[in-house]
């Protein structure tokens, strides 16, 4: 017992070094990054200073809070309905279109990238919020997700409300939502992280500075000649705060929410 206690907390203390490395890089110089000192320095405010200068981190900031939001929200919606759809009201034909959907899943992003350019420029979606949202509004796995805790939900309370007259759109929303809150945290933390770490496509579709989110930020802090790595790593640190905070908010409700568990 003794031993599986100190194994877990090497492990623990392991885990949180890459975070503790990168708060103790961004109060430091570059020069003492790449030295691979440990030790938090008197830097922080130099190096935030030039970050504000040189980078628009407001605008990335607000940016990546709004298209993140919108997609959790929206996606939140889309997937849960589909999901308890696809359970409540099963058959056979809905089993092979549940199939399809999974197969998604195999198809990598990248290989439906150009063509979702190539629709979303037509279509004059560029440097839009609705061009951030739609390609992910509705993902394979979520669907699978709110599907397999639509099995755990009590159908009993279903025949319930439709003999005292509820319509399905009220047992939905007034039934289904309230008992699967856990499920539902479950996925807004996975869809904030997603949306808020997604880089490759507001890469593509974002075109405009003033378009800019987090990540992209962060990945211009890399180009040039020359790196200045303090600066780096506190642009870092500002992109990860948001989804740290989010995780350890829900934690409880996230683990409950990926068991299946019904509150």
């Amino acid at each position: 017992m003794a031993f599986s206690y100190i194994f877990l907390t090497i492990v623990s203390l392991l885990s949180i070094f890459p975070l503790y490395w990168m708060v103790v890089a961004s109060t430091n110089k570059s020069v003492d990054v790449v030295r691979g000192t440990l030790i938090p320095g008197t830097y922080f405010i130099e190096n935030l200073k030039n970050l504000l200068d040189s980078q628009k981190i407001g605008t990335a900031m607000l940016n990546s809070f709004q298209y993140s939001i919108i997609l959790t929200v929206i996606s939140l919606i889309v997937c849960s309905l589909a999901g308890y759809g696809f359970e409540i009201y099963h058959d056979k034909g809905k089993d092979t279109v549940m199939s399809i959907i999974l197969l998604a899943m195999m198809v990598p992003f990248a290989a439906t990238m150009i063509p979702l350019f190539q629709m979303f420029s037509q279509a004059k979606l560029l440097n839009t919020a609705l061009g951030f949202v739609l390609p992910t509004i509705s993902t394979p796995f979520l669907i699978m997700m709110f599907r397999q805790s639509a099995r755990s939900f009590p159908h009993d309370i279903i025949e319930a409300s439709r003999i005292d007259g509820l319509s399905e759109v009220s047992i939905f929303f007034w039934m289904f939502i309230p008992t699967m809150r856990s499920t539902y945290a479950a996925a807004m933390t996975i869809t904030f992280m997603n949306a808020w770490n997604n880089y490759l496509w507001p890469k593509v579709i974002m075109q405009d500075n003033d378009s800019i989110t987090m990540p992209m930020l962060v990945a211009n802090l890399k180009e040039g000649y020359f790196t200045d790595y303090g600066m780096l790593m506190l642009g870092v640190l500002f992109c990860t705060i948001p989804t740290v905070i989010i995780f350890f908010l829900l934690q409880k409700s996230f683990a409950e929410g990926i068991t299946g568990a019904v509150k």
